[in-house]
């Protein structure tokens, strides 16, 4: 084994992601001195990317190889660890097109990017390129881990198993240490002292077990704190990451089901058939519900992005803080064989016996030098592997179609899809995934395309 890892990170224009993710790694002792690899095919992107890290190794003093690519295939080769961060078609036109055409039948989202009908037609777009990089790695990195943070998630996951399951793969989020962050702030003590266990899919998995360490060694349950701190209107409490969408939607399913989601309030909403109604604005203000949410965000991380590049430009030295994303950790782990415990996306084999085979969830896996190894959970609460079956049946359906190239399965995910579903009749749904087809035009695989023509017919 090489003395230090090559660490190939496809989507390296995403540059604040990059440096979050880069810089974790290169200020870990045992992979200061990595090959880090980026590739974009955006050369003006991919340029800054190249600038910010080869500016982070001098800022921490390491002796990290940084190189830059536009050719996936060179970036790949001979890699010991694959980082994607990607989105087929960007804000402009994919992500607009997945707002602008619903909302033309009533059909309102607010993040578009894991399930409903945006999620499905993002899946449609992103799985290909993924399995173009399977490909690539197995023909120059063909014992590489792919780490995944592309979405959507669970239906990329999937599909990579479905087709490619020979790629050691892991999809990763950030929502269960996120949410343990949030909850401890709402409860005024330390996110340290929380223990918990989670499982489910991924945006889709709940808490079974919340409690609080305590100084004598017992543990107490952290729900009753929870439940009476939301009766009494003093949680959710504002933070930097709910400003806009205070987690009331969670803490409603909560009161209704007994155990608390990882996603926010405003993906959240989306999944299910109940916040987000036509002629209900009532509940929209209730519960607070930040529609085209995900469109206002993409306009303010492009303004944000223009003011963080002139500030690191005049930036002296640049200042490196620890993320919470799992990427080094596991990075570190496999390479040193260190132990470390994480939430990650796999294949259901038998680890969460409620939901199917072979379907992608998300459970606590241990990380070692044999790789990520997710643990078996067992059975899920009922009431919440009924909720998450529900998009599993969609997302199942979005891998059909990508495997068997038959846009059909295309309608039968939108039909079922719950908030879809809830909102449009048979036809309108037909009609506007027709329509979705036909704006897409060649962002999406040939076999999903449709012309006006084909969609008047």
């Amino acid at each position: 084994m090489a003395p230090s890892p090559k660490i190939a990170f496809i989507g390296a224009g995403s540059a604040v992601f990059m440096r979050n993710i880069v810089g974790d790694i290169l200020q870990r002792p045992a992979l200061r001195d990595s090959h880090v690899a980026l590739m974009d095919i955006d050369e003006k992107r991919l340029e800054e990317g190249f600038s910010i890290a080869a500016r982070m190794v001098e800022s921490i003093g390491c002796k990290a190889r940084i190189t830059a690519h536009t050719n996936q295939k060179e970036a790949l080769t001979e890699a010991d660890f694959v980082i994607v961060a990607f989105q087929i078609g960007g804000y402009e036109p994919c992500t607009v097109t997945d707002f602008e055409v619903p909302k033309t039948y009533g059909l309102r989202q607010t993040i578009a990017d894991t399930l409903g009908i945006g999620g499905i037609m993002r899946g449609l777009r992103t799985v290909p390129h993924l399995w173009s990089i399977c490909e690539d790695m197995l023909e120059v990195c063909p014992d590489a881990w792919m780490l995944q943070y592309v979405n959507p998630m669970a239906i990329n996951t999937w599909a990579i198993t479905r087709k490619y399951p020979q790629i050691k793969q892991v999809g990763l989020c950030h929502s269960v240490q996120g949410t343990i962050k949030e909850l401890s702030h709402d409860l005024d003590i330390d996110h340290r002292d929380v223990r918990y266990e989670c499982a489910g899919i991924n945006h889709i998995a709940f808490f079974t077990k919340l409690e609080q360490q305590q100084a004598d060694g017992t543990r107490r349950s952290l729900y009753p704190a929870l439940h009476e701190a939301y009766a009494a209107g003093t949680a959710p409490k504002p933070n930097q990451h709910n400003m806009r969408c205070p987690n009331l939607v969670r803490y409603e399913l909560m009161s209704k089901l007994g155990y608390f989601v990882t996603e926010s309030s405003e993906h959240f909403a989306e999944y299910v058939p109940w916040f987000i109604k036509d002629g209900r604005q009532d509940i929209i203000d209730r519960f607070q519900i930040p529609l085209d949410e995900y469109p206002k965000r993409c306009v303010e991380q492009v303004a944000n992005w223009e003011e963080e590049r002139e500030r690191l430009k005049s930036e002296h030295k640049m200042t490196l803080n620890e993320s919470h994303e799992y990427a080094s950790e596991i990075v570190n782990s496999i390479w040193t064989g260190a132990p470390s415990v994480i939430h990650g996306n796999v294949a259901n084999h038998g680890l969460i016996e409620n939901l199917p085979e072979g379907c992608a969830v998300e459970v606590a896996c241990l990380v070692d030098s044999n790789g990520v190894q997710p643990t078996h959970f067992g059975t899920l609460p009922p009431q919440l592997a009924a909720i998450m079956q529900s998009n599993v049946s969609v997302q199942g359906l979005v891998v059909e179609a990508l495997i068997t190239e038959d846009p059909q399965y295309i309608y039968h995910a939108a039909m079922m899809d719950p908030h879809t579903a809830a909102e449009l009749d048979l036809d309108q749904i037909w009609s506007l995934v027709d329509d979705l087809r036909v704006a897409h035009g060649n962002w999406l695989p040939t076999w999903a395309r449709k012309t006006e023509l084909q969609a008047a017919e």
